[in-house]
């Protein structure tokens, strides 16, 4: 399966053919749909073909293999047959929202010192764990730092390396939680330039002003040197 949205995340339709269906969904042979990973939620959209369109209700990975897109049909749709043509298509406003959410976490990342614990993007509210102490954040001053970063309107690039060098790299890994997708002979980087420098498969913005500004909208306190840090985007 050709994944369209690694090298292209602004990429908000494709034409496919259907390489298979089952109880699951339907699996194309190539696809602009990003499924579940990373904390990252899978893409919702349409795929349209003669005769209609059906909804894609989630897009979640298959056994085979990072490439291996499942795309999660309404349960009320009639799927294509196989080796049918189909457009497609994302929710491109769900799917912008959560490019913008994204980078603007690996932007905290930078900003608050400590290992990630954990982290899920949403649309509307998003956030990341860190393993530090209480006394070391302050909401304020974490917005405007990040707030700060993404004014100067630095760009966002990806760059591929390879297992052994990511292996001879660990400081590249600041998730506790999530090991680098190793395995399958190389390893993407997600490059902000000055300022972060990790592992990521996921969907970015080109440009960290595309972002907009955030907001801090709370701290909480989730275990000993747990601290979850919730942004939200200002517009």
């Amino acid at each position: 399966m050709d994944a369209l949205f690694r090298d292209d995340a602004y990429a908000q339709r494709c034409a496919a053919t259907v390489l298979s269906v089952d109880e699951r969904g339907v699996r194309l042979d190539r696809t602009v749909f990003y499924p579940t990973g990373g904390g990252q939620p899978g893409d919702t959209g349409f795929l349209r073909f003669d005769g209609g369109e059906i909804r894609v209700a989630d897009t979640v990975k298959g056994e085979g293999g990072p490439d291996d897109v499942i795309h999660v049909l309404d349960p009320a749709a009639t799927p294509p047959a196989v080796g049918a043509v189909v457009e497609a298509v994302i929710d491109w406003d769900r799917r912008h929202r959560h490019m913008r959410m994204h980078t603007a976490l690996h932007l905290l990342c930078a900003v608050v010192p400590g290992s990630v614990t954990g982290g899920q993007i949403g649309a509307d509210k998003s956030r990341l764990d860190f393993n530090v102490p209480a006394e070391s954040l302050d909401k304020d001053a974490i917005a405007a730092a990040v707030n700060a970063r993404i004014a100067a309107d630095t760009p966002v690039t990806t760059r591929w390396i390879t297992d052994e060098e990511m292996a001879a790299a660990p400081e590249l890994v600041r998730t506790m939680s999530v090991k680098p997708p190793t395995g399958s002979g190389r390893v993407r980087l997600l490059n902000i330039e000055s300022v972060d420098l990790q592992p990521c498969g996921g969907t970015h913005v080109a440009r960290t002003g595309e972002i907009g500004a955030i907001e801090v909208v709370k701290i909480e306190n989730k275990g000993k040197q747990n601290r979850r840090v919730v942004i939200a985007l200002a517009d």
